[in-house]
């Protein structure tokens, strides 16, 4: 009877064990719940905080987790130790543990201390919008560079908050030498290794930074111009590329899809060779830190000799995402190049176009596309050419006839604007790489840009 007792006890515990596997199993298993919180400050408008928590929901479901609920407080000023009041604080952590809430996300930047104090407060994992943004940028990077980026601005981010995730702070005794010291903390050693990971990633980057210097200098040896994509994440850069190169760049309907920038070759029907780089998308908030880790993608922006401003004309914050754009482009040392204003997406336009009208009224040299249809992409490429067009050479040649070698050759890397076969030369106005002038210098017969024709 006992020996039968002691196997059912043990048959009973193997399955409560079982049984608790299962559950630890199916709770990782699980989508993250999510409860987003906002904060409307005097200086903010209620509809911009709408819009910013709905960026900040689909940035949630981007990371994998499902939004179970929000909350929003009025305030002049933030609070110092817990952002919210601290009432407001009770009344969400109520809901949160109805709700059965796993992480709850600030759509603002917390300060470490406020951190600690609301995952007191919530009993649960707290993060705020720079911490989702990089936990995002984690999971979609691909490249070594790009790993190293995010690895660098989440050390970056992590190292003033280190004490949150550390109780054990008393002090290690020393080591040969120090035993009458009281050795340093464990925070102090964390702090260390964070830092010395931080100095290995950022020599490790100004490699990657020399790398892409010498690429781009072998681009530059075939004259080739370089436009760079830019614009607000899922605005369709990605999709741009591809239909306009024949790309195979992942694109989904995501924030921050595609992190590692792209380059494709496109030629243009004037005969002219352009580089295409599709970089990372922006977005409004986006942490200081990032944009200082992510600078050596950032170059090809910063060197391109123009840029490509994909907007998402069908969005109802278009302007604000502009704006946004414009704003990190400033910050990167990029503002004030030549730059092309796409307006994507007129497919998903309902009814008029008018919004459309007004985007095009206020950039006159702006082109209405749809990336995914071909719409307005014979436009694109026409403007494309148009902008790019002040860095070749416009002239006049006389060739004689019997030279086919040199004509073959002047349509093979020239625009020819006008040809005339009659006389004793063949007589062409063409554009040509400025690098190509002294092959063909022979045969020159005017400088037309000197003489005021374009």
């Amino acid at each position: 009877m006992v020996l039968c007792g002691t196997d059912k006890w043990k048959e009973i515990e193997r399955d409560a064990r079982a049984e608790l596997k299962a559950l630890i199993e199916n709770r990782n298993r699980r989508t993250e719940r999510v409860f987003l919180v906002g904060v409307e400050l005097k200086s903010r408008q209620n509809r911009e905080l709408d819009d910013s928590l709905t960026e900040l929901a689909e940035l949630a479901t981007t990371a994998g987790g499902e939004v179970v609920g929000e909350g929003i407080q009025k305030l002049a000023t933030p609070c110092a130790a817990t952002y919210i009041g601290k009432g407001k604080a009770e009344e969400f952590a109520k809901q949160c543990q109805q709700a059965d809430v796993d992480t709850v996300i600030f759509d603002d930047e917390l300060s470490p201390a406020q951190s600690r104090n609301l995952e007191k407060a919530f009993n649960c994992k707290v993060l705020d919008r720079t911490s989702l943004i990089l936990d995002i940028f984690a999971q979609r990077a691909r490249t070594r560079e790009g790993k190293l980026q995010i690895e660098l601005a989440q050390l970056q981010h992590l190292l003033p908050r280190l004490t949150r995730f550390w109780g054990h702070l008393t002090r290690q005794k020393g080591g040969i030498g120090m035993r009458s010291g009281e050795g340093e903390t464990q925070l102090e050693t964390d702090r260390r290794r964070v830092q010395d990971r931080i100095a290995r990633i950022e020599r490790e980057l100004e490699v990657v930074r020399r790398q892409r210097a010498t690429q781009r200098n072998s681009r530059q040896r075939n004259h080739w111009a370089l436009a760079s994509i830019v614009g607000y994440t899922n605005a369709g850069k990605s999709t741009l590329l591809n239909t306009l190169t024949g790309a195979a760049v992942l694109v989904e309907d995501k924030l921050f899809a595609t992190l590692d920038p792209t380059t494709r070759r496109l030629r243009l029907p004037t005969n002219q060779n352009v580089l295409l780089t599709d970089t990372v998308g922006f977005i409004r908030k986006l942490p200081h830190g990032l944009v200082e880790a992510f600078k050596a993608t950032l170059e090809e922006v910063v060197q391109a000799d123009l840029l490509i401003h994909v907007v998402d004309a069908s969005h109802p914050e278009a302007d604000e995402q502009i704006k946004s754009v414009d704003a990190v482009l400033t910050e990167i040392g990029a503002e004030g190049k030549p730059t092309i204003m796409v307006f994507n997406k007129i497919d998903q336009l309902s009814g008029s176009r008018e919004v459309l009208s007004r985007f095009l009224e206020r950039h006159p040299h702006g082109v209405a596309i749809s990336a995914v249809t071909g719409e307005g992409i014979e436009a694109l490429v026409a403007e494309l050419g148009s902008q790019l067009r002040p860095l070749r050479e416009f002239i006049e040649l006389s060739v004689p006839h019997e030279q086919a070698s040199v004509i073959a050759r002047l349509h093979e890397v020239g625009q020819v604007v006008e040809r005339n076969y009659d006389g004793e030369t063949a007589r062409f106005k063409v554009r040509i790489p400025p690098h190509l002038r002294e092959e063909f210098a022979p045969f020159v017969v005017r400088d037309l840009q000197v003489a005021g024709l374009r």
